[in-house]
């Protein structure tokens, strides 16, 4: 009989040794729900302004297919939606709502929301006066790809969307599938995910510090 202290400690040796693990949550994406996905322009007002309370809705109805509870704070504006400044939502945009973020303890939990084509876009975060933030990534929902340094994935040029196609540094590819863990290779190094039929994410990080955050992309506001 396996001790729960002895699952715990080989777990975490199979986690920190690069493997991801897999149980019972794990789902063959043939049977996940398909997700709407509408037109850049949806997410746009007459007058070329980001409509966030569309793309809202547009998360909301995610939520429901998956079967996500839409609890009262993602009524509430603790849950947002942004654009990142480039005007293109539908594929560089996400959700997302900061569950906590705890300086003294040093410690964050947050949903991440991406519908079908999104991506969130490449970034890092640096050391400031605190130290540089560290992250793990969890599909709940969907499924997505996450992108790191290293070696770059072969044929990873034709995933990686025309916006960043020129300037992403983080080309070395890995697919989680629902339940399954990634994490970031090390402190400062470039990152981004991309959900190809759209996913609901958690991260598992240390203290978000928002004046370390750094994009590849030049325009890009947060």
């Amino acid at each position: 009989m396996i001790r729960r202290r002895d699952f715990i400690v080989s777990a975490t040796a199979a986690t920190l040794a690069g493997f991801t693990m897999k149980g019972k949550v794990m789902a063959e994406t043939k049977n996940s729900p398909k997700i709407k996905k509408y037109p850049n322009e949806y997410f746009y007002k007459a007058d070329g302004t980001f409509d966030e309370a569309k793309a809202k809705q547009a998360y909301y109805e995610m939520f429901e297919a998956f079967g996500y509870p839409i609890v009262p704070r993602l009524r509430s504006e603790e849950f947002w939606a942004v654009d990142f400044g480039l005007g293109n939502f539908a594929e560089v945009g996400m959700g997302g709502i900061f569950w906590v973020n705890n300086e003294k303890d040093n410690y964050f939990g947050h949903d991440i929301y991406l519908l079908p084509g999104q991506m969130i876009p490449e970034h890092r975060h640096v050391k400031t006066d605190f130290s540089p933030k560290m992250e793990g990534w969890q599909t709940r929902h969907g499924w997505v790809y996450i992108y790191g340094e290293g070696d770059p994935t072969p044929g990873v040029e034709n995933r990686i969307p025309p916006s960043h196609r020129e300037i992403a540094n983080a080309r070395a590819e890995k697919k989680l599938m629902p339940g399954e863990v990634g994490e970031l290779g090390g402190p400062e190094e470039w990152h981004w995910m991309y959900a190809p039929e759209g996913a609901i994410v958690t991260e598992y990080a240390t203290y978000h510090d928002g004046s370390g955050l750094r994009f590849s992309h030049p325009d890009v506001v947060f």
